[in-house]
């Protein structure tokens, strides 16, 4: 009998049709937001045959979920169960507005927790593995449910919040950890710091054996994958998720540069992110997405603002769900155009860490007069043979990828900000 990751579409598509059936049943009449959704689309709950039907059903957006908030705040009317049962908060990290708040019963975050388990099969993590989460235990969705969904499965899960970066280097060290779960930037500032301070053996001789990066792009940038990969002698896994959506999409060992999309547990559709017509596959287009067991609190059609592009081909490890090329692309919201030119922030970082001696840089896009400019500002990591021609040759490479004279600045080193988790390399000033 074929596995939930190996099944044929069309008894996948049958599975998914059930889930959503029985997710819609149990939310329907007790989730304000939904079932208001639902009325005001005119759908006919008991008349809904799927999958064939989803279409009918209404998209979500963000931007409506920070609205209900609003209204009725602090939850918004989005909840399934009594308030009374819900146990867990998260918020999002804010970077475009308001944050969201998002709040699990206990049901709920199993269902997370049993998606994570997934990202660490398909990576080949298992019992023996000390996997150390080197973030800050905060208030956002992050690696808590890595964290907690390892800890189920056997594996040595060691905290690093409220550490120093070379405090984590050191527990890196001392107590042999084989998987880091942090983001592209933090792995880069970490190997940054270690360079720094020179003490204990060079990360490449560390027992780390796999990076599982997520949070933003970089895990799905070439030249950022291979830096990072290089500096620490191990493998980066990539991963994405979100807080309101969960722990969606996972790259396993055998197919580099692609996420698989859990389709056990997600209805996964691609749409023109200006309407809500289906791309074909192969096409770029916004990932829209229905979890399927997260009942307590559920999106339906939700608009991840994640640009894609869908392959159904099965992969080389036989799981038959679609992957997505290159992983997430760009985010809908974080396009700039810059005289005439659709600018977004993973296409400059594609290009500036091509550069070895580049250690950190930081875009900003501007008004000059009635027309937006983007600069870029960059440091050189000690010992470079050409530190002044540096700026040279990246601002060369950028008009040659994006088409744009794109002014590049030496900055002093060091004087650029760091990250912990999300960067902020992308400013826009209004």
């Amino acid at each position: 009998m074929a596995t939930l990751d190996q099944l044929d579409r069309r008894e996948l598509s049958a599975r998914q049709g059930e889930r959503l059936t029985a997710l819609i049943s149990r939310i329907y009449g007790r989730n304000a937001f939904y079932t208001r959704k639902l009325d005001e689309a005119g759908v006919r709950v008991d008349a809904l045959r799927l999958p064939e039907d989803l279409s009918k059903l209404p998209i979500t957006t963000k931007a409506e979920l920070i609205a209900d908030q609003a209204a009725s705040p602090p939850w918004g009317s989005a909840l399934t169960e009594p308030i009374e049962h819900y146990t867990r908060y998260c918020q999002t990290s804010a970077t475009s507005g308001r944050p969201l708040r998002w709040i699990d019963t206990n049901e709920s975050w199993q269902w997370m927790l049993d998606c994570w388990k997934t990202v660490y099969h398909a990576a080949g993590v298992h019992a023996g593995d000390r996997v150390f989460f080197p973030f800050s235990f905060g208030p956002f969705l992050g690696f808590w449910t890595g964290f907690e969904a390892g800890c189920q499965l056997g594996l040595h899960c060691v905290p690093g919040g409220g550490m120093s970066s070379q405090q984590r280097l050191a527990i890196i060290e001392s107590i042999g950890v084989t998987v880091v779960c942090c983001t592209p930037t933090y792995a880069l500032r970490l190997a940054e710091v270690a360079a720094a301070h020179g003490s204990g053996p060079a990360l490449a001789d560390s027992r780390v054996r796999l990076l599982i990066v997520a949070g933003e792009p970089g895990g799905n940038i070439p030249a950022t994958r291979e830096r990072i990969e290089s500096l620490w002698g191990a493998r980066v896994i990539d991963h994405h998720g979100a807080t309101e959506v969960g722990p969606l999409s996972f790259e396993c060992i055998e197919g580099p540069g692609f996420l698989h999309l859990n389709e056990a547990e997600y209805i996964c559709e691609v749409l023109s992110p200006t309407s809500d017509a289906a791309v074909a596959d192969g096409e770029k287009g916004e990932l829209v997405v229905t979890n399927l067991g997260r009942t307590a609190s559920p999106v339906i059609r939700y608009r991840t603002g994640d640009l894609v592009v869908r392959r159904m081909a099965a992969c080389a490890c036989g799981r038959t769900w679609a992957r997505v090329e290159g992983g997430v692309l760009a985010r809908v919201d974080d396009m700039v155009a810059i005289r005439g030119v659709n600018v977004y922030p993973a296409s400059i970082e594609s290009v500036v860490r091509r550069f070895a001696d580049v250690g950190e840089f930081r875009s900003t896009v501007s008004w000059t007069g009635s027309m937006r400019a983007l600069n870029l500002d960059i440091e050189a990591l000690p010992g470079t043979a050409d530190a002044d021609g540096l700026a040279a040759r990246v601002a060369h490479e950028l008009r040659v990828a994006l088409g744009l004279n794109v002014p590049v600045r030496l900055v002093e080193a060091g004087s650029l900000p760091r990250f912990e988790m999300k960067a902020r390399r992308f400013t826009v000033e209004e």
